[in-house]
Parts: C-alpha cells; structure tokens; sequence
C-alpha cells in the first residue's frame, strides 16, 4: 500500500475481500471475565467497582509489550489474564459499514439497514429523527456483536466536520454548513448511538460513537494539495464559531466517548500532536470521558508526511504525550517500545491512553462476563437487524430529507392515474449502489428511482441516456426519440463517488460530462415539462435548470440510502408532502476560483474573497441555505417573547460595573453559568399549514444583528423545530432562546460576548426586536 497504508483512502482492494471472502469465523462474541477466565477475581473483573480503578488495575497486570500492544486500532489479545483481541475501528455513519475492522456480514446477517448519506438526513432538520437513526444503528451493532459477527463497538461516526466549501468530496457525510445544525445533529445521533434517552439521561453504553475529525478537516485532494500534508491556517475566531462547536457539542451535551483528531495540521502542529486541542480542549475545557483515536495513519503521517518530528520514536512520544491514546493503524504499536526505551516517553504515558481505552471497553461490558441475556442489550439478535421498524425509518428519513427545488405551475405532485406512460432517463435511475453514498455496508433491501416508478405506473420504458455519471458521451438521440413519445419523463441525473468521495475532491460544481446538454435536448423535445430529480452528496450549479421552462420541477434526493426509489417516487405522486430545506449553499460555479485552501469563513471585500456559508458568503447563489419547497403554504408568525430577557437589571448592571469593554458588549465568561441560566427566556411561533396537503414543516429561527460589522454574521440559524400539521391546522412551537449560546458572537480572539443593544429574532420574514442592556 506503499509508505503508509493509507487504510481509508486506498481501501479498495481491502473492502472487495471483506466484501466477497468475509472468511473469518463467526462464533461467540469476545468478552472477558466469565466464569472460566484465569481473572475472575481481580478488581477489573468486579462490577462493583468504579470503571476507572477497574481500568487501571487491568493496565497495572500488564507487562510493558503488552502495553505497546494495545495502543493501534487492531489490539492483541492478552490470554494469560482471558483478554481477547479487540477491533477497535467499525463505521455506522448511516448504517453499519464495510468500512473498518470490527464488523461481518457472513453470518445469520448478511444485510443491515441503511439509512441516507448524512446531508440527505440533516435536510430534514428533525433532532428526534437524527435521534432514532443513532439509536437504531446501535442497536443493530448490539445484534452482530451478540451473534459473534462483530469484535468491537466502538464505531467512528459521526462526521461533524463543517462542509466549508461546495467541492469538498466528504461533504457528503456531514451535516452541513451550519455549526448550530452541526451540533444538534452530533447529540441527536450520539445519544442515539450509545443508547441515552433523547434528552441525555445516561446508560450504559449501547455502543461508543466516535466525534470526528476534529477539526477543520474538509480538504481530500485540490490542485496538488492533499489531507496528509495540508496546513489549515485557521483563526481562532473561526475555530470558535464554526469549526469547533460540533465536537464541543458532541462531548459537552452528546456525552461522546471518542473524539477522533484529523489529518490537517492546524496552525503548525498536527492535529494528533496538539496537547492545547486533545488535553486542554477535549479533556480539560470539555471534560471528555473517553478515549482520543487518531485518523487512521495520522501518526505516521505525522512523521512521513508532515515531517514534524525527527524519528519514528519521537512521532509517537509527541502524539501520546499530547493526549492521544489509539492510534489507527499499526506504527504506535510498531515503535512505541523503542520510544520507551530510548527515553522518549514513559510507560505511565502509555498507562494513562491505556486506561482511557480499558474504561470504555468496560463501560460497554466486555468486562461483565457474557453479555448474551444480560440487560439491557443481551437480548439482541438477527430479528433486530432490519425490522419493519428500522426499514420505515429508512424511508421515512428519505421521503423528510428530499428538498423541492422548483415546482412550475404546481406540476407535482402527478395524479398517478393521469400518467400512462413515462420515460425515465439517467444513469442514476437504476443504480443501487449510488443510493448508499460511501460507508455503506450490505443493504437488507433496495429500491431504486426506476423500481419506485414502476410501483406508480404500468408503461415504464428505461435509458440510461449516460453509462456514468462522468457521461462523457450520452445518447441524446435515443433520449430524445423516447422522451418525444412519452407522457411524461423523469431524468435522474447528478453525480456518484466517481466525482465526490474520500480522498477526492471537485473541480468543477456543474453536472459532469455531457449531462447539462442531455437534459436540456430531453426537456426541448418532451410533451409537457420535465421532472428533474439530482442524485449528489454536494450541491451542484443547475442555473440552467431554474431557468428553463421545459423543466418543470427539480428535486434534491442526495444519496438517500436503501429506500430511496420508494422515498422519490412517494414525493413524485403526492403520497408524501416534501418538506426537505437545504443544510448548504448551493454556489454558482464561478466560485470554483476561490482556493480549497483559504480557510477563511469570513468575506474580504478589499481581496474580493466572498466568504462562505450563509453567514458570511457575499455573492449571488443557486439555492439558498434554508431553501425548500412544499405542496402546502406554511405560514410562521413570531407571537410572545421578552422586550427584555433578563428577570433583573441587576445581573447586566453589575457586569457594566466590572468588567471591560461593557461600553459594547458583555463577556460571557464574565456572565457565568448561572447567569446565563436567568437569561433564558422562551419565544414562541405561531405556524399554521394553509393547505392543502398535510405535511411537515420545520421552522427555522434566525438570529440578525443591526449590522454585519466587526466579522459578525449575515444571520446565525439559531434553533429550529419541525411539526406535522394537518392541512388547515395551526399550532404553537416553543424556542428557547439562551443569549448567552444564541446572541453571542466570537471575537478575533476566539472570546464569546455579547453585543449590548438590539438583537433581531427573525422566523421567515418576521422579525422581533430585542434589547441586551441593564
């Protein structure tokens, strides 16, 4: 695999022989401390005792190459004191996954639930489904685990990484552009994943979900540069309001157990070898309760790449000191006891990762004896895998995530009985595989565009019209003769992994190839406008679409997993009122000049940099963040709330009394948890659905300075709700507003406060004034 395995980048070789060969056994599910292990009476073995003396005193029986053996992400078993080997790295970004060490689908499963590539998800902007999803993909990880086709439960999703900019290939994977969005999105699924309530009540762990990777990561491979040695020169403001509030979320409210460092190096010092972010911040600030992984072969990397330290030796000292405690791959394990022995760390340093490790194996009870018949996860098996309910959340996250681009004239939803005959045209529309977006595992079942069409209408007929989606030549000719004979006609175009994945990074945001004159030739020779639907991770220019009359409607269905047919074609036929917004800005493709490079969230008239994401990007777009159609007119109307949030002048007078800089705004820091409690208020929205479909609707709630000065947003999203309404009914949805979380802004420095004077709640077009002053 050449200097460094590069497992995640280079993996193809490996997921065709986990995929095809599968040949390990599958048996008992690996655990320690039953009634014949040689260490049933040591402390680790006893459940009484605190995790972190459990831990310790198994690290403590360890000899030092026992120690060593431990710290990479295959771990070797110890037989002597009944410990076996441990996978550390399997995947459930959205579902469980080929990708990683831990899982097999050799046994009595072979296929799990797969749910939408995470931006399709996040488009529905629904904590409590991000929650289910979380939950249901533990769940089935508990199942494998107990049949004996899994040897581990640590899995390194999610990806909370900020999707900084459009041509980024993993930005499929995240939840958007927006840090609030990202960070509700982290505790949702966390929750979910390690098996808390919804609002965070602890239990033990389900499984362990892994934060990743921290942080300002969103580089692959552009015009020369790649993830292994790019150097992100990140200011602290930007670390502060964008690029760091999802892991902070993830460990502060998420209760995260893992955190895993990136390959970037940020201002000068690699990721995994910086103490101020894995010590200071992940543990001291966060309070981190858990273990830090690094990506997989950052160490070496960090030594082969970057060449930030001397030798192989120090590399792994640097990394271990600075508060990493696994590294994926096989180079900490390959040199930490020369590292040792040379002086350049001690086995207390190895001690300390090592009981971070031990504890959260123990708090997922690989200590407890076996965990077959043993609450509250022993009961788990194959008919938990893919059930009824897991297979209609798949779809439901579907059908809530597809956005309504466009609709001329009201064309959707079709009357399937009006339709007798269409044609469907696209590379994307029989693909499988295109719906699973990247860390997939075995779909239980698919339903592909084409599939789901054919459950609506009778006289399907079928051109791929493209053989990829690079389409570099396409059959307009066939395309057209068929669309000029059929009543209506779907195109189902966008992209694959072919143009947007890990490793690999866009040039361009238009439609690849030939795709953009295909649909354009179709939509001129159809009877009636055309119905556009886009299969892509990452929004793509499509200006000439919006523009065009022929082409009557376009959806986004992102890559929207193993019910994605069935999803597309219930919105196409109105059995499902879409209700989808955007997560991320869709540029137009002149922004392709801006370089990958430049990490700066904020816009530089003098320079002509325009910025990026909605709360800073000045310049025109495609589609908005936020943006999103319905078959119903949904109305939002800001009804209570406090011309003044706090309970007493007293608090805010005081701080003008005492601290610096009040003359223009107040520090939170200097305001306190407390206070930042009695500052709370609620602010309620009146939403009613005019008709005349039932639907959901998710209301947005913004928060707008009186200007944009002094790096302050445009707006800052700053919670939202989503609610299903009858057509014709009105409810009530509650926000609860924090000044000290929603009103606060970052400064050059990094510091949060607060700017005294108006502050605007803007829900659609309405606004309420609000005034911060004692």
């Amino acid at each position: 695999m050449g200097t460094f395995p590069y497992h995640r980048a280079g993996m193809a070789a490996q997921l065709l022989l986990t995929m095809l060969l599968a040949v390990a056994a599958v048996g008992d599910p690996p655990f320690s401390c039953g009634p014949s292990s040689p260490s049933r009476a040591y402390p680790f073995c006893d459940r009484s005792l605190p995790v972190a003396r459990r831990a310790a005193d198994l690290v403590s029986r360890l000899t030092v190459a026992e120690k060593v053996s431990q710290l990479g992400d295959e771990a070797a078993g110890v037989p002597r004191l009944g410990v076996p080997p441990y996978k550390w790295w399997s995947e459930g970004l959205h579902g469980l996954s080929y990708w990683g060490h831990g899982m097999r689908f050799n046994g009595s499963v072979r296929g799990v639930t797969s749910f939408p590539q995470v931006l399709l998800t996040a488009a529905a902007f629904d904590e409590g489904l991000w929650f289910r999803i979380g939950q249901a993909i533990g769940r089935e990880a508990r199942a494998l685990y107990n049949l004996g086709q899994a040897e581990g439960l640590t899995i390194w999703s999610p990806n909370v990484n900020i999707f900084r900019d459009p041509r980024w290939g993993r930005g499929q994977e995240t939840p958007g552009e927006d840090p609030v969005t990202a960070s509700k999105y982290a505790v949702a699924f966390v929750r979910g994943l390690q098996g808390s309530s919804p609002a965070g009540a602890p239990a033990p762990l389900q499984t362990s979900a892994c934060c990743k990777h921290a942080t300002a990561y969103d580089l692959e491979d552009w015009n020369g540069v790649a993830r292994y040695n790019f150097e992100a020169r990140v200011t602290a403001q930007d670390l502060a309001d964008t690029f760091n509030p999802p892991f902070r979320s993830c460990v502060v409210d998420g209760k995260a157990s893992c955190v895993m460092c990136a390959y970037t190096g940020i201002n000068g010092v690699p990721a995994c070898a910086s103490s101020d972010l894995l010590t200071r911040t992940f543990r001291g600030d966060w309070g981190l309760d858990g273990y830090v992984s690094s990506d997989c072969d950052a160490v070496a990397i960090m030594r082969d790449a970057q060449r930030y330290a001397p030798t192989p030796e120090d590399t792994v000292a640097v990394a271990l000191k600075a508060g990493l405690d696994l590294n994926c791959g096989t180079y900490t394990q390959e040199h930490g006891m020369a590292a040792i022995q040379q002086g350049k760390m001690t086995e207390k340093d190895v001690d300390k990762a090592l009981t971070n490790l031990f504890a959260v194996r123990m708090r997922l009870g690989h200590f407890d004896g076996d965990p077959r018949g043993s609450a509250p996860y022993g009961g788990l098996g194959a008919a938990d895998v893919c059930t009824a309910d897991h297979k209609n959340l798949a779809l439901e996250a579907a059908q809530d995530g597809i956005v309504l681009l466009k609709n001329d004239a009201g064309i959707l939803p079709l009357d399937r009985s009006a339709v007798g005959s269409a044609a469907v045209i696209g590379h994307n529309a029989d693909d499988p595989l295109v719906l699973l977006g990247n860390y997939f595992g075995p779909p239980c079942e698919s339903t592909t565009p084409l599939k789901g069409l054919q459950g609506y209408v009778k006289n399907v007929r079928f051109l791929p019209g493209c053989n990829s989606a690079a389409c570099p030549f396409a059959a307009t000719g066939q395309a057209v003769a068929l669309a000029s004979s059929s009543d209506h006609v779907f195109l189902f175009m966008g992209l694959s992994q072919e143009q947007e994945k890990e490793g690999l990074d866009r040039t361009s945001l238009m439609l690849p190839g030939k795709q953009q004159s295909l649909i354009t030739a179709v939509a001129s020779a159809a009877k009636r406008p055309v119905i556009l639907v886009l299969l892509t991770g990452g929004p793509v220019d499509i200006t000439f679409a919006q523009s065009n009359p022929k082409i009557g409607a376009i959806l986004w269905a992102g890559y929207p997993g193993q019910a994605g047919g069935l999803a597309i074609a219930r919105v196409l036929f109105g059995d499902h009122n879409p209700s989808g917004r955007l997560p991320v800005t869709w540029y137009p493709d002149e922004f392709t000049k801006v370089p990958m490079t430049d990490m700066r969230m904020r816009a530089d008239p003098a320079t002509g940099y325009p910025g990026r994401s909605y709360r800073f990007y000045r310049g025109k777009t495609v589609f908005k963040f936020g943006y999103g159609l319905s078959y119903s007119k949904f109305s939002r109307r800001l009804v209570t709330g406090s011309k003044n949030p706090a309970p007493s002048t007293n608090l805010l007078a005081d701080l003008t009394a005492t601290s610096e800089d009040t003359a223009s705004y107040y520090h939170v820091d200097d305001i306190g948890a407390d206070g930042c409690e009695q500052l709370k208020f609620p602010a309620e929205v009146e939403v009613q659905n005019h008709g005349p479909m039932d639907g959901k609707h998710s209301v947005l709630m913004f928060l707008r300075w009186p200007n944009a000065t002094d790096g302050r947003p445009a707006s800052q999203l700053i919670g939202f709700r989503s609610h299903h309404l009858k057509a014709r009914e009105k409810a009530s949805v509650r926000f609860d507003v924090s000044p000290c979380e929603h009103f606060s802004r970052a400064r050059e420095d990094g510091k949060k406060v607060i700017d005294r004077g108006s502050h605007f709640l803007m829900v659609g077009k309405d606004e309420w004034e609000i005034s911060f002053e004692a």
